[in-house]
C-alpha cells in the first residue's frame, strides 16, 4: 500500500532533517556497475557508497 500525500511529506521532512545529501556525478555505466557490486554484497548502493567512504577516511587516518 502506497504512503499518503500526508506520510510522504511527514518523511521527506524528517530526511531532511535528520541527513545531509551528496549530489555524485559518474561516468556513463559507473552506476550500473556500483548497483550490481552493491547488490552482490547484499547492500544498497548508499549503503555501498558509505561504507567505502568509512573503510576510506579510517584507512587515509592510520598514514598521519
Amino acid at each position: 500500500m502506497p504512503a499518503s500525500k500526508a506520510q510522504q511529506k511527514a518523511q521527506n521532512k524528517w530526511i531532511a532533517k535528520a541527513y545531509d545529501r551528496v549530489n555524485l556525478t559518474l561516468a556513463k555505466g559507473r552506476k550500473a556497475e556500483i548497483k550490481a557490486h552493491a547488490e552482490a554484497q547484499g547492500e544498497s548502493v548508499n549503503g555501498f557508497i558509505t561504507r567505502a567512504i568509512d573503510e576510506t577516511i579510517e584507512r587515509d587516518a592510520g598514514k598521519e
